[in-house]
């Protein structure tokens, strides 16, 4: 079936408007960062310090299991109900919103490290790839035409076009309960190494690890970035098959947003769980370690 390309009124019910503020966008971006450092001259409670994991790493899971393998690449199906409460908790990790996220990621892997046309590759500076681009103006306007399968949920082009609302509610909700130190901690610095984490598959995964697979770019295997984000850090085998929910191919290799999907399976919440077939798994040409 044919999906419909998303209509002007789609495209405007869905483009933040947040976007087109010169350089407010910019200037949050860089105060989170300020705020996350003031928090390391705030002593922090046993509470405190496990509300910052928390927010940490059920975030993670926000972008590995939804913002990454649902709505980029659909490599599960879900409810349209549950899809709404992954948007939901993506837009949690201050990284804009689901369309856009999709969007971007979806240019990434067709533009694979092609320098200037891939939106962050090292092959245009580590910094740009890590967090450089981020600030980039080619890169803020949602790119519509990547996502016209997701732009005809009009729940998603609202939470596309106000993306900043649900982490501002959750930053209100945690000093209403716990003051500044559970914000400082709790939100501001889980957000910001959230992001950084994050980060890491587009610099770091493309530039350190191990080549299973020849891909015609520089996705690299690494277990230390894998443990960091959940199983993201199997970043050759995911370039290498896409379609696959699971991105550690083989049973040693470490992927918990694999694990808690199948779990998820395992409810109802989500089915249809994509596998890498047999045939994707072996390599075509063994590659030796990077330096």
């Amino acid at each position: 079936m044919t999906t419909p390309s998303a209509s002007p009124r789609e495209t405007l019910d869905a483009e933040s408007f947040y976007s087109k503020l010169s350089h407010l966008p910019t200037l949050i971006y860089w105060g989170i960062h300020g705020l996350a450092l003031m928090a390391l001259f705030t002593k922090p409670s046993a509470g405190i310090l496990a509300l910052a994991l928390a927010m940490f790493w059920v975030r993670m899971f926000a972008i590995t299991g939804g913002y990454h393998r649902y709505f980029s690449h659909k490599t599960y199906k879900t409810s349209r109900a549950f899809q709404f409460v992954l948007a939901l908790l993506g837009t949690t990790c201050v990284q804009k919103g689901p369309l856009w996220w999709a969007g971007i990621h979806r240019i990434h892997h067709r533009e694979s490290d092609v320098p200037g046309k891939d939106p962050h590759s090292p092959k245009d500076g580590f910094w740009y790839s890590h967090a450089g681009w981020v600030q980039d103006p080619r890169w803020e306007p949602t790119p519509f035409r990547e996502i016209k399968d997701l732009t005809r949920y009009p729940e998603l082009r609202w939470l596309n076009r106000w993306h900043f609302v649900p982490p501002a509610v959750v930053g209100v909700t945690i000093y209403a309960l716990g003051g500044w130190p559970a914000l400082a901690w709790g939100f501001f610095l889980s957000t910001v190494v959230l992001w950084h984490s994050t980060y890491t598959i587009n610099s770091l995964s493309h530039l350190f690890g191990s080549r299973r697979y020849e891909t015609g770019d520089t996705s690299r295997n690494n277990p230390w970035l894998a443990i960091l984000t959940l199983g993201e850090g199997w970043h050759n085998n995911h370039h290498h098959y896409m379609a696959s929910c699971r991105n550690g191919f083989f049973w040693w290799e470490w992927d918990p947003t694999y694990y808690v999907l199948r779990l998820l399976g395992a409810v109802g919440l989500v089915w249809d769980i994509r596998e890498p077939p047999a045939s994707a798994l072996e390599p075509r040409q063994e590659l030796p370690e990077a330096a």
